[in-house]
């Protein structure tokens, strides 16, 4: 057996690590899920001993995680800390002699990059400089893996050039750029719903289905991110990578296994065959707008052009879905927090049956919900009783909670982390896929800034986003649908 790892977190003082990373650890560990003598090490720039930083993870734990005194006792010794520089070579070897203080011979290391996006390609050059990375991915002699956050890069050039300094140091299969979306429990069942059943397979494909609605909403506005957000805006925060990776999933061939490889093969592929769009179709095929009032929050320039909410259409180009619409959209201060996947059928193509001619048959729906209302909805028709063809739409529903028990989802970062200390790749993404996804959010956002750029709407706070975005999908789909809420 290998020896335990170390999970070793840059940045470590920082709001990601007190909120997720610690309390997913914590979570693994009463689980039972890693090795019984681990140890985390927190490296930062603040100055904390040891015990302090105990103290702010309990905090952390306490307020996000389920607290329990006797397993944080057993917990709280494998944290540690070392304050540094991150682009200081000593502080990379002071932190390198106290992990080597703490490992046992062959212990394997996961370095999380908790740290601004400016800083990525810095601490992965002051890790190899310190020769604290040559271990490689799965050695046996203590493996070295580095976990990235989002946003990898800020525009496709710049994501490239990221990917060219992280190569100098590592090889692609030491790269784990993480994704929590692909973490959660619910987009990974996806998967399991396409191709662990054989009744939809046949029928996810462009003879049955009509399109496809993805939506990633949020009722929070931009808030305390204002500053950050002001420069990044909805496709490079949203588009760029939760919903591509969502759109990929929904539309990828049967990989041949879950093997890391196998899987990201098959979603380069469907990134590879996205119908490029042109300034002009940009006009057609896209929607932007801002809520009301957010020039007036404090770090937002009064003339802020920047996109709070988005809506696209896209296609495919490849056999399954030639001339399936699919159709994202995702936003700030919108009505409520959801996502879901809405795949919507064709109605059938001859009606048999007597109904008034103002009414139209409905078409079936299968609705994916992430998050919050996690599960599936299925959308058929039924016979109302004591008609005679009279027809009403109905549900059949899954619901996690109804089906294994409340809080049953564990956090997305729960998976994500315990896939990179077993050397699982599968759900992180790779360099390709990166570099395609931002081929078609660069092209969105140089559209947008021609002169046949779609105007800016505004919409009001607690809405649906601008009306253009429900014009938008009517005109050949029938409009958006909340397919994980009862009508």
């Amino acid at each position: 057996m290998n020896a335990s790892p170390s999970i070793v977190i840059f940045g470590a003082s920082g709001d990601l690590a007190w909120r997720k990373l610690v309390p997913a650890l914590y979570s693994l560990f009463r689980k039972g899920r890693l090795e019984h003598d681990f140890r985390i090490v927190g490296f930062a720039r603040s100055a904390f001993s040891r015990e302090e930083f105990q103290d702010r993870m309990q905090e952390g734990i306490s307020k996000f995680g389920d607290f329990d005194e006797e397993a944080w006792n057993a917990f709280a010794p494998k944290l540690h800390y070392v304050q540094g520089q991150y682009d200081e070579k000593a502080s990379l070897l002071d932190l390198q002699d106290r992990l080597e203080e703490l490992e046992p011979q062959g212990a394997g290391r996961i370095y999380y990059l908790s740290v601004p996006p400016m800083l990525y390609a810095t601490v992965v050059e002051c890790l190899g400089v310190a020769g604290m990375v040559s271990g490689g991915a799965h050695a046996e002699n203590g493996w070295r893996r580095v976990v990235i956050e989002k946003p990898f890069g800020h525009d496709l050039e710049s994501a490239r050039q990221l990917n060219r300094d992280i190569h100098a140091v590592l090889d692609e299969n030491q790269i784990y750029r993480i994704d929590h979306y692909l973490g959660k429990d619910t987009v990974q069942n996806l998967l399991i719903f396409r191709f662990a059943n054989t009744i939809f397979e046949p029928i996810w494909n462009r003879n049955y289905i009509s399109h496809v609605q993805i939506t990633a909403a949020e009722a929070v506005d931009v808030q305390h991110r204002a500053g950050y957000y002001d420069g990044v805006g909805v496709l490079r925060d949203m588009f760029q990578n939760h919903l591509m990776q969502l759109l990929s999933l929904v539309a990828m061939e049967p990989p041949q296994s879950f093997d890391a490889d196998a899987l990201r093969n098959e979603k380069v592929k469907v990134l590879s065959a996205l119908r490029p769009l042109s300034p002009a179709q940009l006009a057609e095929q896209s929607v932007r707008g801002q809520y009301e009032g957010y020039c007036e929050t404090e770090g937002v320039a009064s003339d802020s052009t920047t996109a709070t909410y988005a809506a696209l259409k896209l296609y495919l180009d490849n056999w399954r879905w030639q001339g399936v619409p699919f159709y994202l959209r995702s936003g700030k201060a919108l009505a409520k927090k959801t996502t879901d996947i809405v795949i919507r059928f064709k109605r059938p193509p001859h009606l048999m049956f007597d109904i008034p001619p103002e009414k139209r048959m409905k078409a079936n729906y299968i609705a994916l919900c992430i998050q919050p209302d996690e599960g599936v909805h299925l959308r058929f028709e039924a016979k109302v009783p004591d008609t005679i063809a009279r027809m009403q739409s109905v549900d059949m529903e899954f619901h996690y909670d109804d089906s294994f028990g409340e809080n049953t989802i564990p956090e997305a970062y729960e998976r994500l982390l315990l896939d990179a200390v077993n050397g699982d790749a599968a759900l992180f993404t790779r360099a390709d896929e990166i570099e395609l996804a931002w081929e078609l959010i660069d092209s969105v956002l140089d559209g947008w800034q021609s002169k046949e750029a779609p105007p800016l709407h505004r919409y009001q706070p607690g809405s649906w986003g601008p009306a253009p975005a429900g014009k938008f999908i009517i005109e050949n789909s029938g409009g958006w649908i909340l397919g994980c809420e009862h009508e």
